[in-house]
């Protein structure tokens, strides 16, 4: 996979030692190296693919050309934009900088580009990343577990019953989580629903960026995190496709909140890759609000990408991430 820094960040990274996975790293490790894919391509504007059109629509109009017929419908045109996207502060200062990637393949001595493969149509499995859609196809607890037999169970059985139930998929995540820790996971991901986590790539490599999004459907009493590398996101923007989604399961009459996800193959992340994410993600959302001097860090970090804040640095997101342990 071709890498190559993001401009505005540059600067960013710099240091000696590697980032490293649990159990290998130091509280106070430094990263390496920090790179994205990121290589680019000149998109085909919208008003030269649909020229003779807009000219037709102007005259019809009555209007010179096509700059006044984009003065007449500006506020019209605007009104669309808010409506259609899905706007993230912090990704989209993140992203501003710097254009979608392409693939690339090697040739002879140089880098051949070639056009990314059309967006895939959306899936109804899982929603688009950034729509802000319930994930309205989650199956309800009551069709997984037997939820009378359930309640009944201590927090240590059923956790065992859980894991079980979903041993046979080697691409599968569960837990199950106390409840008061999973009401400030999800008090904490209602007012951050975005974020950015990064994943380790070793010492020549550095990190690779991999944006998270809470997707909340109150008829399954459900929370989905959604996971997607940040290069998929760049590539395709609302279709991007997710490598990891975990759902949370809440039950007033189980002993706990019971989380399940699925790692899918091919799209560049491993099920330790998202074991990974899930702890760090825990880590940010569970610390958040407590007062703890040693969430603090990542307290701001949430605040400041939530609101695109110029503040929020790469940097001190790596530092903070390899504190977990």
């Amino acid at each position: 996979m071709a890498t190559a820094r993001i401009p505005a960040l540059r600067n960013l990274i710099g240091r000696r030692q590697p980032f490293r996975l649990p159990g290998q790293q130091r509280r106070w490790a430094q990263v390496h190296d920090v790179r994205f894919v990121a290589t680019t391509q000149a998109a085909r504007s919208v008003t030269e693919k649909y020229r003779d059109k807009l000219d037709r629509k102007a005259r019809e109009e009555g209007l010179r050309d096509i700059g006044e017929l984009k003065e007449a419908y500006k506020d019209r045109i605007q009104e669309l934009k808010k409506k259609d996207s899905a706007s993230i502060p912090g990704l989209d200062a993140l992203l501003a900088d710097e254009p979608a990637p392409v693939q690339t393949t090697q040739v002879g001595d140089g880098i051949a580009q070639k056009p990314p493969p059309p967006p895939p149509p959306p899936q109804s499995q899982v929603p688009p990343v950034g729509t802000g859609s319930t994930n309205a196809a989650v199956k309800p607890l009551s069709e997984i577990l037997d939820l009378p037999k359930a309640r009944a169970l201590p927090e240590k059985e059923l956790g065992a019953i859980w894991r079980l139930r979903h041993a046979s998929s080697p691409n599968s995540l569960c837990a199950v989580i106390p409840t008061a820790t999973y009401a400030t996971l999800e008090a904490t991901a209602r007012r951050h629903p975005s974020f950015v986590l990064p994943v380790p790539r070793g010492a020549d490599v550095g990190a690779e960026i991999h944006f998270l999004q809470w997707v909340f459907d109150g008829p399954s009493r459900t929370a989905t995190v959604l996971f997607t590398q940040l290069a998929e996101y760049k590539a395709r923007g609302e279709w991007a496709q997710p490598h990891t989604s975990v759902t949370h399961y809440v039950d007033d009459g189980l002993a706990g909140v019971l989380m399940v996800g699925s790692v899918v193959d091919g799209r560049g992340a491993s099920v330790q890759d998202a074991k990974w994410l899930v702890m760090l993600m825990q880590r940010f959302y569970g610390g958040e609000g407590t007062g703890g001097e040693r969430d603090d860090g990542k307290r701001r970090l949430l605040e400041e990408f939530g609101r695109g804040d110029g503040k929020f640095s790469v940097e001190r997101l790596l530092e903070e991430s390899e504190k977990l342990g």
